[in-house]
């Protein structure tokens, strides 16, 4: 979770106990245990940084979420009863975590998926190229177990942007430790560094990552 300095985000641990929890300070005005190298990429800093700082040691199911729990005007993006977060975590269904890899904690295509947002401007192929470069793939297959490295060929095309980016907002989701350690942790230490050095806005970067939190843990483009 990442959190601004003046946020509170004491309801985590009052009511989500049997969750452990990591909650990054993005802009901290004293030294504090767990904060990012810089406030940029929206929650996609805070994301990149527990994975970066905990990848040898992920429990096995992990979420990621905003530091808000509840109310239309923060969170109406989140599908339960009053927009709640609690009430979304005690209801997510580790089991289906665990055999699909990826979930998105938001059910409603609206916006981000229906058809009409779906040729992505924030996605474009520009991007992709400089958000993938050099990563182990861009695209993971779900039910893929081989650890070979892939092919100069393969790994080019793999490479290349969909045509079309889909992913229903707004960047809260859970998935497995298998699937995040599908990737290497050299992976996640570069897509970080892109929102570090890109030209971006922390806004509009925070946008790209949140069309492409389920192409990085081997979910398709739409």
């Amino acid at each position: 979770m990442a959190r601004l300095e003046h946020e509170n985000t004491d309801w985590v641990a009052k009511n989500l106990p049997d969750w452990q929890h990591a909650i990054y300070t993005v802009n901290p005005t004293s030294p504090t245990e767990l904060s990012t190298p810089l406030n940029k990429g929206h929650e996609s800093m805070a994301y990149l940084s527990y994975i970066i700082d905990h990848y040898a040691s992920l429990p096995a199911t992990l979420a990621f979420l905003h530091s808000h729990r509840s109310g239309f005007f923060t969170a109406w993006h989140t599908d339960t009863a009053l927009h709640d977060n609690v009430q979304a975590l005690r209801a997510l269904q580790i089991p289906f975590v665990q055999s699909n890899g990826y979930v998105n904690l938001r059910c409603n295509w609206n916006p981000g998926c229906i058809e009409a947002h779906r040729d992505n401007a924030h996605v474009t192929p520009e991007v992709w190229q400089e958000v993938f470069a050099g990563t182990s793939t861009s695209i993971i297959s779900p039910n893929s177990s081989s650890t070979s490295s892939p092919s100069p060929k393969s790994q080019e095309l793999r490479h290349q942007a969909p045509a079309q980016v889909g992913a229903a907002c707004c960047a809260q989701f859970a998935v497995s430790r298998e699937r995040v350690l599908q990737r290497p942790l050299s992976d996640y230490e570069q897509i970080r560094q892109w929102i570090i050095d890109t030209e971006k806005s922390d806004a509009k970067s925070g946008r790209v990552m949140e069309f492409l939190w389920h192409v990085i843990f081997g979910m398709d483009a739409v």
